[in-house]
């Protein structure tokens, strides 16, 4: 009886590897058949084998739910309102599956931003649903939400809620102070790619293929991120005008004039916003600067004192500020100031080195760029020896003018019309050919002291 027992037994046991054998090599054969399809858009035809796949070999390969990602945003593309819910929760349901199945190679925060992005894109769930869904994604894993697209549905649905009333203008700033930093974040990012890059075109060096295309896909994000930062600051519109803020700030600054982090958010969104000249942005200062002396309260009294017409006192405060300041983009901006006190002052080299600082601090501030290609500009008749030499200035200052519009696509129209402007002072195909200079290097002098290359003609 004991011997039947354990031969019974083996058998089932054995019956059980074999079917379990046979269903990884049906999903084998399955799968390689699908993946087939998929890979040539046959996407109709992969459906069906691809599900069976995930259904019965779950942990078979990623690929199965790659491939249906493909196959169900397909299916999304053709299909018609009635049907697009379902293939919304299908999508989401494969979404969630590949995070159960494959952790190791799945982001959960990304998971969360395209459910939440998909929710938005299809008008599932309230607004506040939606938000909340963004929220969670945002808070979860801030690294990996860089979708510029989402970054503005976060901060847009919020501004609706708070038009709505079931927000607040103190929730709108918070989330806006966040999202624009985490743009601002990404920005930097691709600019500290593109910056030594073009610098390497600049000097007519040609750029391997895998450069050209990081060139380009670069170039491609700064343009979104531009574009969505404009967005949101639109979105945001006359909420952060001066007219919103000061008496928002007058209200609550009697109450909340000891409490450290309310002035430093309140004095900060004024300074943002240039609202420097009402005694409430002078109350906050000092009475930050009291209870706890920082990059930034130096940063407003120096703006309070350059309000005053005192260039010295402002200085001081911004050099105070700039040493004392961690965050990348609040560091350039006050390097942005005290080359814009030395650029006034006709101080182009010293201009040049802050507006440089500004630029490692930020390598996306692409106005820094604008503002030497001005001085280099206005320098043309004093750091050339001969005419041809004063003229080639200009190209010099033409390629710092196309670098502010390439790290910073807002400043595009700009940069280009300045470009053209330059490219005009300086020596033409006549000037090169009578000079004799085409594909040399032109030594500039005085403060400039760069080579620039005569173009082939």
């Amino acid at each position: 009886m004991k011997t039947k027992l354990i031969l019974l037994l083996s058998g089932v046991l054995l019956s059980s590897g074999l079917v379990k054998a046979q269903t990884n090599v049906d999903c084998a054969t399955k799968a390689a058949l699908a993946y087939d399809d998929a890979k040539a858009k046959r996407y109709d035809q992969a459906y069906a084998p691809l599900m069976e796949v995930k259904e019965k070999c779950p942990t078979y390969s990623l690929a199965t739910f790659q491939y249906l990602d493909r196959v169900l945003k397909d299916k999304m593309s053709k299909a018609t309102d009635a049907d697009k819910k379902a293939l919304v929760q299908e999508t989401i349901d494969l979404m969630n599956d590949r995070l159960k199945y494959f952790p190791a190679k799945t982001s959960a925060g990304e998971v969360q931003g395209d459910i939440a992005m998909l929710k938005y894109d299809n008008g599932i769930g309230t607004k506040k649903e939606q938000f909340e869904a963004f929220d969670a994604a945002f808070k979860a894993d801030r690294e990996s939400f860089t979708s510029a697209k989402a970054l503005y549905a976060y901060f847009s649905l919020l501004v609706d809620l708070q038009d709505e009333g079931t927000k607040t203008l103190e929730d709108v700033f918070e989330n806006y102070d966040q999202v624009i930093s985490k743009v601002e974040e990404e920005e930097n990012k691709m600019a500290e790619f593109l910056a030594p890059l073009l610098v390497k075109q600049d000097a007519g060096e040609e750029l391997s293929a895998k450069e050209a295309q990081l060139v380009a896909n670069s170039e491609i994000n700064l343009k979104a991120y531009s574009t969505v930062k404009s967005s949101i600051n639109g979105k945001l519109g006359q909420r952060a005008d001066c007219d919103n803020l000061i008496p928002l700030y007058n209200k609550d600054f009697a109450e909340r004039k000891t409490d450290v982090a309310w002035l430093k958010i309140a004095s900060g969104r004024l300074s943002a916003k240039d609202c420097t000249e009402d005694p409430i942005f002078f109350k906050l200062s000092e009475a930050l600067h009291t209870a706890e002396p920082s990059a930034k309260s130096a940063l407003y009294l120096g703006q309070l004192a350059d309000a005053k017409g005192n260039a010295t006192q402002a200085m001081k405060y911004y050099n105070e500020s700039a040493e004392l300041e961690t965050n990348p983009s609040d560091k350039s901006r006050v390097y942005m100031k005290l080359a814009d006190n030395y650029k006034r002052k006709g101080s182009f080299g010293q201009a040049r080195t802050y507006y440089n600082k500004a630029l490692s601090a930020k390598p996306s501030a692409g106005r820094a760029y604008l503002q030497i290609a001005d001085m280099i500009a206005k320098s043309a008749n004093n750091c050339g020896a001969t005419t041809f030499d004063k003229r080639a200035v200009y190209w010099l200052a033409a390629d710092y003018a196309s670098r502010a519009g390439r790290v910073d696509p807002s400043l595009s129209s700009v940069a280009n019309q300045t470009v053209a402007a330059y490219k005009g002072r300086a020596p033409q195909k006549s000037d090169i050919f009578q000079a004799g200079k085409e594909g040399q290097s032109v030594r500039i002098g005085c403060w400039i002291g760069e080579t620039v290359r005569v173009p082939s003609l």
